[in-house]
């Protein structure tokens, strides 16, 4: 099965051609992926390298077999190019496309470390504030995702029963949360399969996508207009 992962719920631009077979033991195999690093051009990179990862792989859009896509959480504007993009090539190739939290797409790859106690994935909010959430050692969630100011985070250290902390964020601040922080800082696409592979494999209908914003995006309509007497 050939799969394309998607993520821009981070500032990294991330594309990428899995292969996954069907047996359950065998990890995602990376044909081929496309990563940039700007929080500002999600629109603009996003399809160029989609493109670029699978002419690498030597594969077609229509030699896809299924679509991942990283739901957040992540700022308004650029974790919904990356759905509306997964979305938009799901419904053109009539592949099914797949949602996974971005925050558990880290933690799966972090634990290949070696952790002894919990987990936690920190990515960028903005705000001064931080997405996170929570993992065991077999990065399976134990609360979140949440937002909220770093320093928050930290006086939940305790109860949290952390070890090691992963994502963009967690080295920005790891003198307040004095953890040692792991890779990765942003979902990888082998990642993001590993985390769908077992909808993948049994042919389960995906969920219909929901993006993890957590906030009210920035931007409001417009009210009405005041009108203003000449007088």
């Amino acid at each position: 099965m050939l799969v394309l992962a998607l993520d821009t719920a981070t500032p990294a631009v991330t594309a990428g051609v899995v292969e996954l077979t069907a047996a359950s033991a065998d990890p995602p195999t990376v044909r081929a992926v496309r990563i940039t690093q700007d929080a500002r051009k999600h629109a603009e990179l996003l399809m160029p390298g989609v493109l670029a990862a699978c002419a690498e792989a030597g594969v077609a859009l229509t030699d896809l077999d299924a679509i991942v896509t990283g739901t957040g959480p992540g700022p308004f504007t650029g974790l919904r190019v990356g759905m509306v993009t997964a979305a938009a090539l799901g419904d053109a190739l009539d592949v099914p496309v797949h949602g996974v939290c971005s925050l558990d797409a880290i933690a799966a790859e972090a634990v290949d470390a070696p952790v002894t106690g919990n987990l936690l994935v920190l990515t960028d909010a903005r705000r001064r504030e931080v997405y996170w959430a929570a993992y065991d050692r077999r990065a399976r969630r134990l609360t979140g995702p949440h937002v909220e100011a770093p320093a928050a985070l930290a006086a939940r250290l305790p109860e949290l029963g952390a070890e090691a902390a992963a994502g963009g964020a967690a080295e920005v601040h790891a003198g307040l949360l004095e953890l040692p922080v792991l890779a990765p800082a942003a979902p990888s696409p082998a990642a993001l399969v590993a985390v769908a592979a077992d909808a993948l494999r049994s042919g389960t209908a995906p969920e219909p996508l929901q993006p993890l914003y957590l906030r009210r995006p920035d931007a409001v309509e417009p009210g009405a207009r005041k009108w203003v007497s000449a007088g």
